[in-house]
């Protein structure tokens, strides 16, 4: 007879991905006439829930822009920090809820990039690009089929219950066959 069990165990209950575009101003200590490049590094994150259900993503980066000035006849690095915030609504499976049990956990898909840079005023002005990805894990219950089969085990015997055979006939091929 066949019946089922629940086990409650732990497993991603919601998934979703946001890639986001955010402009950003960066003023160098001099007046730049060209940048020459930039990057971002150093790109920190954590998840958390917010008090309406959704998650909430904090984190920051550091940008480095390589500009020149004084007519293109030098050449400056500049660096900032900037921090975000981004808010996901994170769809959940089934009838599952996020709650202080859940744990979330985010990973950038797609490391933050600048798409778009331009001069404007005595200012540098940055298009970042982003990617983020994020998994809530909590509590859910999974149905397994059980079978109540008593009789499925073998049966092994020690040595002690084996009777033992006090003496042997080393002929006995040879008479059985004759």
């Amino acid at each position: 007879m066949t019946n089922f069990k629940e086990i409650v165990t732990k497993a991603v209950i919601g998934k979703a991905k946001k890639t986001s575009s955010n402009e950003f101003l960066l003023t160098p200590e001099e007046v730049p006439n060209t940048v020459l490049g930039c990057w971002v590094i150093n790109h920190k994150f954590s998840g958390s829930k917010n008090s309406s259900g959704k998650v909430l993503v904090n984190g920051s980066f550091d940008v480095n822009v390589w500009y020149s000035y004084d007519n293109d006849k030098k050449t400056a690095v500049s660096t900032r920090n900037f921090i975000y915030n981004d808010t996901m609504n994170v769809p959940l499976k089934e009838d599952h809820n996020l709650n202080d049990a859940s744990e979330i956990i985010v990973r950038c898909l797609r490391q933050p990039t600048v798409s778009n840079v331009k001069i404007e005023d005595d200012s540098v002005r940055l298009s970042i690009e982003k990617e983020l990805g994020v998994e809530i894990v909590g509590d859910t219950k999974v149905k397994v089929s059980v079978e109540d089969d008593e009789d499925d085990y073998e049966e092994i015997f020690d040595e002690k219950d084996i009777d033992e055979i006090d003496e042997v006939n080393d002929n006995y091929l040879n008479e059985a066959s004759e």
